[in-house]
This record gives C-alpha cells, sequence and structure tokens, in this order.
C-alpha cells in the first residue's frame, strides 16, 4: 500500500475519532472536555473544577515535550499526517478542486488552476460554497469539545439566547475558508512555528524524507548560495530527473536539495518515485528514514542521551499527573478570613469570622456540616448543617469563638491554627479538613 493511501486512513481514522469523542462518556463524565459553561475539565471521565486544575501543567508538559520527542525520533510526522491544515488542504484541494470539480490535477499540485477556462470560474465558487458547509461543520465540533453536545443541541433551540456561540462558530468557519482557500500551504511556511522548531531538533538519526543522493546523484550543487544549479549528469546515477517528485508535492519544494522547512513528510513524492522506478525495476530514490540509515548505512540509534532525557521527562510527566489526580477532593471548599481579625465581646469572648464556599463537585445533593477538632477551647457559632444541590455552590458565614484567657503575648496578636472537618450527614467517607487562623489578640486588650 502506497504511503498516501496509508495517509489517507489516517485522516478517516482521525476524522472519526475527532466527531465520536465530544459523545463518549464515562459515568455521565466526558473524555475530553473543557466547559467554560459550567467551569469544569473532564479527562477520562474524572471531573475537575477550575480550582482542581493542578494536573493541566503536567498535561501541557506531557504535550509540549512530547512534541519535542515525537519531532527527534519521527521528524514532522505530524504536519503531514495529523495536523489539521494538512487534512483540511487534502480535502478541499484533492477531493473537492482534483475529484470532485476536476479543476486540477491530482498528481500535479504545483500548477496553478487555469482560469482562462470560464468553467473554471463557476466551479472556484462552487468549491468554496462546498468548503464553507465543511468548515461550519469542523466548527461546530471544534466547539463541543467546549459546550457538550447534549448541551449544545440545548442551547440551539434558542439561537438567540447563544448568539455568542454562534458568532463563535462562524468565525471559525470563516478563518477556515480563507486559511485553506487562499493562504493555502504559506500557512505553514510563514506563520506556524513548527517548521523552524524541527531545524534545531533535527539530527542524522531523525526519521525523514530523505532523497538517496548515494544512488541518484547530486541534483544540485553549492547549496550554499540561493542559486542552484543542475550537475552534469554521470551514468551511475538513476534519478531520471522526470521531476515527478516535484509535480505531486503540496508544498512546492524540490525534495532533492535536501532538508527544508516547507516539507511536512506527507511521503507524496516517494510514492510518485516509486512508481517510476517501479517501470525500472528499482526500488525508490525518496525514502522515509534516517541520514545515517539511508544514505550513511548505518544502525539508527534509539536510545541516544537526548531521546532518554525525553523518554524520562514523559514518565515523569505522567506520574506526576496520576499522583495529583489522585488527590482530587471530594468537594471543594474554600476559605477567606473577613476583614476584622478578630472581635473581643463581653466575659471575654474572642470571636473570628470567616466566609466558607461550598462547592459540590458530586452528582447528587447532598448535607454538609463541620466539626472543630480543638472541642476544648474553641467553639463553633452561627452554623448550622445545610443541603447543597449537585455541582452547586454556596457561601457561609462561619464563626468561631472561644471564652478561655490563653495570655499568649502581651506585646501582639497570635495566630493560631485550627482544623476542622467537613463533611456529608449521607456518606461519611465524603469528607475533607481545612486549616483555619485563628487571630488572638494579646493579653492587654482582654479586661
Amino acid at each position: 500500500m502506497s504511503y498516501t493511501k496509508k495517509r489517507y486512513l489516517v485522516y478517516i481514522f482521525i476524522t472519526v475519532f475527532t466527531f465520536s469523542l465530544p459523545f463518549i462518556t464515562i459515568d455521565n463524565n466526558h473524555i475530553l472536555l473543557l466547559s467554560f459553561d459550567k467551569l469544569q475539565f473532564h479527562f477520562f471521565g474524572f471531573v475537575y473544577n477550575m480550582n482542581e486544575l493542578y494536573i493541566m501543567p503536567f498535561l501541557l508538559m506531557f504535550l509540549f515535550i512530547g512534541i519535542f520527542a515525537m519531532t527527534t525520533l519521527f521528524g514532522r510526522v505530524w504536519c503531514g499526517w495529523g495536523c489539521p491544515q494538512t487534512i483540511f488542504r487534502v480535502i478541499y484541494r484533492d477531493l473537492i478542486e482534483s475529484t470532485i470539480l476536476d479543476m486540477r490535477r491530482i498528481k500535479n499540485k504545483q500548477k496553478d488552476i487555469d482560469y482562462s477556462k470560464k468553467s473554471n470560474h463557476l466551479k472556484k465558487y462552487i468549491s468554496i460554497f462546498l468548503w464553507l458547509i465543511i468548515t461550519i461543520v469542523i466548527s461546530t465540533n471544534f466547539m463541543w469539545y467546549f459546550v457538550p453536545p447534549e448541551d449544545f443541541f440545548l442551547y440551539m433551540q434558542s439561537p438567540n439566547d447563544h448568539m455568542f456561540m454562534i458568532i463563535f462558530i462562524l468565525s471559525i468557519a470563516m478563518f477556515l475558508v480563507y486559511d485553506i482557500v487562499f493562504m493555502k500551504e504559506n500557512f505553514c511556511v510563514y506563520i506556524c512555528p513548527y517548521s523552524r522548531i524541527q531545524s534545531v531538533l533535527y539530527d542524522d538519526d531523525t526519521k525523514q524524507i530523505v532523497y538517496d543522493t548515494s544512488r541518484g546523484g547530486d541534483v544540485y550543487v553549492n547549496r550554499e548560495k540561493s542559486i542552484f544549479k543542475m550537475k552534469e549528469w554521470s551514468s551511475n546515477e538513476e534519478c531520471t530527473t522526470c521531476e515527478a517528485c516535484v509535480k505531486i508535492c503540496p508544498a512546492n519544494i524540490d525534495i532533492r536539495k535536501g532538508l527544508q522547512v516547507e516539507c511536512i513528510d506527507c511521503l507524496e513524492c516517494a510514492d510518485a518515485c516509486s512508481i517510476v522506478m517501479g517501470k525500472l525495476g528499482k526500488k525508490s530514490l525518496i525514502n522515509w528514514g534516517s541520514t545515517n540509515t539511508v544514505i550513511h548505512k548505518r544502525i539508527t540509534k534509539l536510545f541516544t542521551k537526548r531521546n532518554m532525557t525525553y523518554f524520562l521527562s514523559l514518565i515523569l510527566c505522567v506520574v506526576l499527573a496520576i499522583v495529583f489526580a489522585s488527590k482530587k477532593e471530594p468537594f471543594l471548599l474554600n476559605v477567606n478570613k473577613t476583614t476584622n481579625l478578630y472581635k473581643i465581646k463581653a466575659e471575654q469572648k474572642v470571636t473570628n469570622n470567616y466566609v466558607l464556599t461550598f462547592h459540590n463537585t458530586q452528582d447528587k445533593a447532598y448535607t454538609f456540616d463541620i466539626k472543630l477538632e480543638d472541642n476544648e477551647n474553641f467553639r463553633i457559632k452561627r452554623f448550622k448543617a445545610f443541603k447543597l444541590e449537585a455541582n452547586k455552590r454556596v457561601k457561609k458565614i462561619f464563626i468561631v469563638e472561644t471564652k478561655k484567657r490563653l495570655f499568649i503575648s502581651s506585646t501582639k496578636d497570635t495566630a493560631l491554627k485550627i482544623k476542622i472537618n467537613s463533611f456529608t450527614l449521607e456518606n461519611k467517607d465524603i469528607k475533607l479538613s481545612r486549616e483555619l487562623s485563628f487571630v488572638y489578640p494579646r493579653s492587654d486588650l482582654i479586661k
């Protein structure tokens, strides 16, 4: 099977996976969802409130380190085989323009469409209209990762109340029309920073698109100059200069010049060369492999010091994400002190006021209550157990009082640590602890 067919199968898999993922749930929780509406992050069935996004840094580190590791090992395989920009260009250029409307030859992607033909003018508008419809579907799918499908279709029943969401979808769609139809591959060359990063990450063991100069010969000389000159041909050089690899390239480059930032590792040039060289009973002169394996005929080293550093860093990110994710609390409780440090009342009573914010992150209602660990010196005043519905939050005034003369300091106020235990009456396993700072006044203020 050719690389092109394999790539198309990967595109189909990515498309089906991307459209299906928002509908997959575990215990009514999504696999991947960043909900700005409900201020939640769903990850593999676990739900994290925005205040619990302590695993996000490790996931982002894993993403970026993974990109660097993947590029070091396999070059720009993401660009040619998984990047949405590439997939969308294939849909528009190869499917709509070439296959459906027959506006260009699919084997000659460097030749512009001939608009001198009147039929192509109408086809151009038809192609843009078809792509606009597809972009709206793509934008809607993108929105499902922020607004789950069940809420999205409910919101669409009253579109006037959710105009921001509709405008966002249309804005993404219009950007994709401009990007894919007019900007084309220039996005990869001039805007995307990944092509520049690759030149730093590549070495002779990195898999990439390599033209075998040991068989085909050096087609270009004086590479350090801006002008490339054709070399005198020798009988032992197998390249036929058919230019098939050049015509098929969607990035408009000649792979025989060597590594270039425009190359996206799509391997279409390798397929084109395989067809031509296959007629001569020979293997392709263009291969996906490292410089060491293709040109120097050496074994590619996988476990280099740099690669091992990447592997260990990725493992560390996963371990830390799992450790922090395991510390997820059953509900959220934030403690904030009021502006008054303390109040001194009659009979030597000292009180501290707090504002407690409860957030029930469970999927059903619970009754919450609080107890103090130190019941001898302190007691709770004006707080009663209350019921809180699922995914709701509420603020409660919490007052701690002491009647005892502690006589800690005669010169300054003292902050004491008090531990409170919050729990639900329906399920004693749903509990957590918080530490309060109780400010006790200096002894001369208490009569």
